[in-house]
């Protein structure tokens, strides 16, 4: 079985994260899936829930999400609640790598989808052979992951090269991959799956888009909210302190740009 870290944690500020983030992708990532009315859908590693509630509203029926996390399953039922969209969801506690399915349920899911889960497990090809499983034959699986080594800056704010890098680290102490994004098609390939599509989702955006600083306090508050970790690595705090300042100040230039792109790729159960 794999094991598991999620360096971000769970806190009220990565929650608020989160949900920041679902609000600037979940339009793209919804464009990509493709979903069709009436499909089952089970949500690996669903989070807060803003993507699986996302899903269901197109096919009109409730998402069964899988958290491990009881902190993110109580923020998710109760912004769902707030959103009078909890018929939409059923989430359920547990490790993905398990998967709280009942026997009625394994192999008669029409998609199995997990989005930045994979990076943070030491084994993802076990998860993935499990999302296999959970489909029907012709069934299609969804992964969408990071490779942070494809993450650029311009005019690149002083000091962020060294503090990424260091960042990237702080996975592989853990066992876990941060350019996992590269590897999706391979991973259903080896999960028993028949690769069919593979892409990118854009993250980013330049100055003078009015989103565009959410994207750099998102890029802040990962580095920042890992500052303990990346000094493990040897990279003295007031460091990172430092990057932190340059970026609070850099989205504001008139040419700054920020390109990263979310690996995405699907397959089908054969």
């Amino acid at each position: 079985m794999s094991s598991s870290h999620y360096t971000h944690g769970t806190s009220p500020a990565e929650q608020q994260r989160l949900t920041a983030m679902n609000h600037l992708l979940n339009e793209r990532f919804l464009a990509q899936a493709a979903l069709t009315p009436g499909e089952r859908v089970v949500d690996f590693g669903a989070g807060l829930g803003q993507f699986s509630r996302a899903m269901a509203k197109v096919t009109g029926v409730p998402v069964v999400g899988i958290e491990r996390s009881n902190e993110q399953i109580l923020e998710a039922i109760r912004q769902a609640d707030a959103d009078g969209e909890t018929h939409l969801i059923d989430m359920r506690q547990g490790n993905a790598e398990i998967a709280p399915l009942t026997d009625g349920e394994w192999g008669h899911f029409d998609m199995a989808h997990a989005r930045f889960l994979l990076e943070h497990v030491s084994n993802p090809l076990f998860i993935v052979r499990t999302m296999v499983r959970a489909v029907r034959p012709g069934g299609r699986i969804i992964l969408a992951d990071d490779d942070y080594d494809v993450m650029r800056l311009w005019p690149e704010p002083p000091g962020l090269a060294p503090i990424w890098h260091a960042y990237q680290r702080t996975y592989d102490r853990r066992g876990n991959d941060p350019i996992v994004g590269r590897r999706l098609v391979q991973l259903l390939h080896q999960a028993g799956a028949q690769p069919r599509r593979n892409t990118w989702v854009f993250f980013g955006g330049c100055s003078g888009q009015p989103d565009f600083e959410a994207y750099v306090v998102n890029l802040a508050k990962i580095i920042e909210e890992a500052i303990d970790e990346i000094a493990e690595t040897g990279t003295p705090r007031e460091t990172v302190q430092a990057v932190l300042d340059a970026l609070a100040t850099w989205h504001r230039r008139p040419d700054a740009a920020l390109w990263h792109g979310i690996a995405w790729a699907e397959g089908v159960r054969v």
